[in-house]
């Protein structure tokens, strides 16, 4: 059994504002619905109903879950829906109004069919729901309980979690033998990353869909630093992102200084703000911690990316420049005398945001596999701490560093998250959410230049942090596990 997790598993499209309190409970629904079309059991459906343990009962409003039930029991998918759809699908639920399970076939439903259950922690995974079909006899026609597992991953009683692995080439378990294949086969881990989605999918479909990830990413940046107002909730948070990108255009306007730190922050700020908003996110590893990654890349692809590249004499799947030629993972080798120098920019910046995202994708995949990604299980420095250690990492790779210097960023910035509760206040994914993406990109950029400077050797092992973030994880008491019962969540006046 490989940790690998395919990055268009890991980096999946969805909406906010949660992975694993709305993308999550969507998929569980929206197969739930699918399920009872396939058994043929759909048209005798009356009334569906659902209950919400643990942390899903316990913060559900605040993150969306009710709107995301109703929406995944009407066949909306988080990759493919209009987010706006989902937002009020259970907050605005007419009395009276019928239900289109699957889009199809109209059952009777009210807002209460959809319990709360904040104390009642089942066995599986504190992120838990349970969802009956009844029939006109009242009696149970159809009974599922699913695990939101973190990242918008689900798993279905008595089935493990649906990610996609197929028969790949290096699989590792841990960080010590992913080194180990790297140093066998003279590979980079961005190297093993890709032959590892070559073998579900056609190289050019891996460019492809990498490339569709970051546009996704870059998107959303780019929407939350032209928006303004305020964020939905009780809390009332004023976004930020945009007033601060009219600051920033200014001083460079003016021929100020160049500020990319200062873009860095605005970078993770929009896309929380976004995900705060319940708008089109890629989890990364989660929506809580969204903004991290594509801050990181988007300030590598902005500030560093023409000299990010290192000297042209880098591994050649990547496309780096070799000799004369444009070598490409996604792409014919170019002549560089005959390409534009625009279009030669782009080539390049898009080939090193590939090997970012297959960097990032293999750290992750061993935080997943060996502790976990889940705020409801490990706390905040199960998300906001490995999404740091993956933007580190990704971006210690497109700077030219060693796969031990990779290691080495990805645990530095690891360690420093240690022990991170996750208490929003409110049940948002607000305070101190937003600001605690910023922070944690600021903090990816210096583990990665700390590796830099450094040559790969380390006391602490990436393979230690994680464990030990893992038992932090089990130790800590479950109010500051996204119960919203502890923390700034209790100390803070909501209103």
């Amino acid at each position: 059994m490989t940790a690998y997790v395919s990055a268009f598993d890991f980096f999946s499209i969805g909406v906010g504002p949660s992975s694993s309190h709305t993308v999550g409970p969507m998929r569980a629904a929206l197969d739930f619905a699918r399920r009872l079309r396939a058994t043929g059991t759909l048209t005798q459906v009356t009334r569906v109903t659902c209950t919400l343990y643990g942390s899903l009962g316990a913060t559900g409003i605040g993150h969306g879950t009710p709107d995301a039930v109703v929406s995944g029991l009407r066949g909306l998918a988080p990759e493919t829906c209009d987010p706006a759809e989902v937002r009020s699908a259970w907050t605005d639920f007419r009395a009276g109004e019928t239900l289109l399970v699957d889009g199809a076939h109209a059952v009777s439903f009210e807002k209460n069919d959809i319990q709360f259950a904040p104390r009642t922690r089942l066995p599986g995974h504190p992120n838990a729901m349970a969802i009956v079909a009844l029939g006109a006899d009242g009696a149970a026609i159809a009974e599922e309980t699913y695990y939101s597992v973190g990242g918008g991953f689900i798993r279905r009683e008595g089935e493990d979690a649906k990610v996609s692995t197929g028969s790949l080439p290096f699989a590792y378990s841990d960080a010590a033998s992913l080194l180990a294949l790297c140093d066998e086969h003279g590979l980079s881990i961005a190297d093993v990353a890709r032959h590892n989605e070559m073998a579900m999918r056609s190289e050019e479909e891996v460019a492809a869909g990498l490339d569709a990830i970051w546009d996704a990413m870059a998107e959303c940046v780019d929407a939350g630093l032209h928006a303004n107002g305020v964020l939905p909730g009780i809390l009332k948070v004023k976004r930020r992102a945009g007033a601060i990108r009219t600051q920033l255009e200014s001083v460079e306007a003016e021929g100020g200084r160049e500020i990319p730190g200062e873009w860095l922050g605005a970078f993770a700020l929009a896309v929380n703000e976004e995900n705060a908003a319940g708008g089109r996110v890629v989890t990364a590893p989660t929506n809580g911690a969204a903004g991290i990654l594509p801050a990181v890349a988007m300030y590598w692809w902005r500030f560093l990316a023409d000299s990010g590249l290192g000297s042209g004499n880098a591994v050649t799947p990547y496309g780096e420049l070799v000799g004369s030629a444009l070598l490409g993972f996604g792409g014919e080798p170019t002549s560089i005398a005959d390409a534009d120098d625009t279009a030669l920019t782009e080539a390049n910046r898009r080939r090193g945001i590939r090997r970012f995202l297959l960097t990032a994708t293999a750290l992750g995949s061993l935080f997943k596999a060996n502790a976990s990604i889940s705020g409801a299980e490990g706390g905040c420095q199960a998300e906001v701490g490995s999404a740091c250690a993956m933007a580190a990492g990704g971006l210690t790779a497109v700077m030219g560093g060693t796969n031990r210097q990779i290691e080495n960023a990805a645990e530095i910035a690891m360690e420093h998250h240690l022990g991170l509760t996750c208490d929003p206040i409110g049940g948002l994914v607000q305070i101190p959410c937003i600001e605690r993406n910023a922070i944690a990109a600021s903090t990816a950029v210096t583990a990665a230049r700390l590796a830099l400077r450094g040559d790969g050797q380390h006391y602490v092992s990436l393979d230690a942090v994680v464990e030990t973030m893992r038992q932090t994880g089990l130790d800590m008491s479950t109010k500051y596990k996204e119960t919203s019962e502890g923390g700034l969540a209790v100390n803070v006046i909501e209103c």
